[in-house]
């Protein structure tokens, strides 16, 4: 009698976001063997150093070791620790808010009032987001609504993933164009010799269309949801748990709920106040939401040793969002190890150098996408490629203000989709979405993205865009 034996047939599971980010080390790694390296050299006198066109050389290469490729997980860590600190702090002060209830019975409050108008309330919420994104508010802040949009979506019975999109998605429709965005839009002008904010109308109207085209994304996949949830990205699990909410969909809205959502939203009035006025940051919000987190145990008296345990509690489930931003930053920190950017920046050039105009302006808008895979910030990423892409765009025949253009659309769309971007890994990893699923999920929309920018180009060498 013969043995029978049985294969179990493994299933196929999709790496982990830590997975995926420690294999793109590896590959930055190989990188810094592979390329030649070379630099450009810097003019210091601005806040942020720009490079100095036609400076590139060759320079000694200094490939990753062993020993600095695990230490550049640190360095990551340390770099990063502006972001990191603030999600843990985001998660204490958001455990302290939600064990009162009051952002929750305040959404219930404003879904009980929009029945049967779902359609209305994330078209509002998702413009309110995409205007502080058009003004620059709202980049790594974002980080902050999150757990907000979660909430939402619970009430509204929908999945995580949409509670990310409606937030970061309406957020980002605005900040890809960086409209009055002055570490954006407006270090690109200065850096490019143009009036700061100049051109606003034309960038007003594609944030227009890139808005439209982001909510009708989210509601069409609302629909298709709802209609079949087998079509969830997220399969059959809604939530992860990061973010824990009462579920009373009839708890009532008391006037100490009112006080709470008060004193958090002039809090954050403050915040944006000080970013406009004093140029304020990842550290003063990291302040802020302290003092919202202690505010409002003392608006709900909560005792000193129960606001720690819930502090600590909520920090705890951040820990993961957290930590994936170092190792994110890990990555570019090997790269500039290596000094293989510049490399990069330069062979571009030189690539594009021959091209027709329309052809050269379309070459930057592609360059940008790419490249901000890997500098996701957009005052870093400004400071290396604007000082080429403005004479350049002279020299091809075309205006300056295309070449920056350009640069925003690619700075800002890779964004949403970067996994070397903290802002994005924690934003997502706050509500429980895994790095593939969103990539899955936001596919689509960045094809349609991409698309809208390409027209833009065109139609920009159409009315030949100018400084105003």
């Amino acid at each position: 009698m013969g043995l029978v034996t049985k294969t179990k047939k493994t299933k196929f599971s999709m790496p982990d976001s830590y997975v995926i980010l420690f294999m793109l080390l590896m590959i930055a790694t190989l990188l810094t063997y592979i390329l030649p390296a070379g630099s450009f050299e810097r003019d210091s006198s601005t806040k942020v150093p720009t490079v100095i066109p036609d400076s590139y050389a060759v320079v000694e290469s200094n490939p990753v070791g062993f020993l600095d490729f695990f230490t550049s997980i640190q360095s990551g860590m340390v770099q990063a620790a502006d972001i990191i600190m603030l999600v843990l702090i985001i998660g204490g002060s958001f455990a302290i808010i939600d064990s009162s209830g009051a952002v929750y019975a305040g959404i219930m409050k404003l879904i009980n009032k929009t029945r049967n108008k779902r359609t209305l309330l994330v078209i509002s919420v998702a413009s309110v987001f995409s205007i502080a994104g058009f003004l620059g508010v709202l980049h790594t802040a974002v980080i902050a609504f999150i757990p907000v949009g979660v909430i939402i979506a619970r009430a509204l019975k929908l999945y995580a993933i949409v509670g990310v999109a409606i937030i970061y998605l309406g957020a980002y429709s605005g900040y890809t164009i960086g409209g009055l965005d002055p570490v954006t839009t407006g270090f690109a002008q200065e850096i490019s010799g143009l009036p700061i904010f100049s051109g606003l109308s034309f960038r007003f109207f594609l944030y227009l269309v890139i808005l439209v085209s982001t909510i009708l994304y989210i509601l069409l996949y609302i629909k298709k949801i709802k209609k079949d949830p087998s079509k969830s990205i997220m399969g059959t699990k809604k939530f992860e748990g990061n973010i824990s909410s009462r579920m009373d969909e009839n708890m009532a809205f008391t006037r100490r709920h009112k006080m709470v959502l008060l004193y958090f939203v002039a809090a954050l009035a403050v915040y944006t106040i000080g970013v406009f006025k004093s140029g304020w940051g990842l550290s003063e919000m990291s302040a802020i939401f302290m003092i919202i987190g202690i505010g409002t145990a003392i608006i709900e008296r909560v005792k000193p040793n129960e606001f720690v345990k819930l502090f600590v509690e909520g920090a705890k489930k951040m820990m993961y969002a957290a930590l994936i931003v170092g190792l994110a930053r890990s990555i570019v920190v090997v790269l500039e190890h290596g000094m293989v950017l510049d490399t990069v920046v330069h062979f571009f050039a030189k690539m594009l150098e021959p091209l027709p105009a329309i052809a050269g302006a379309l070459g930057m808008y592609f360059f940008n996408l790419l490249f901000n895979l890997i500098v996701t910030s957009g005052s870093g990423q400004a400071a290396v490629v604007m000082p080429i892409m403005a004479p350049l765009a002279d020299l091809l025949g075309f205006s300056r203000q295309i070449a920056v253009v350009a640069y925003n659309m690619g700075d800002g769309f890779t964004n949403t989709i970067a996994p070397t971007s903290g802002i994005l890994m924690a934003s997502i990893a706050v509500a429980g979405v895994s790095w593939t699923k969103w990539l899955k999920f936001m596919l689509p929309l960045l094809i349609i993205w991409i698309g809208i920018g390409v027209i833009a180009i065109f139609v920009a060498f159409a009315i030949d865009l100018g400084p105003f």
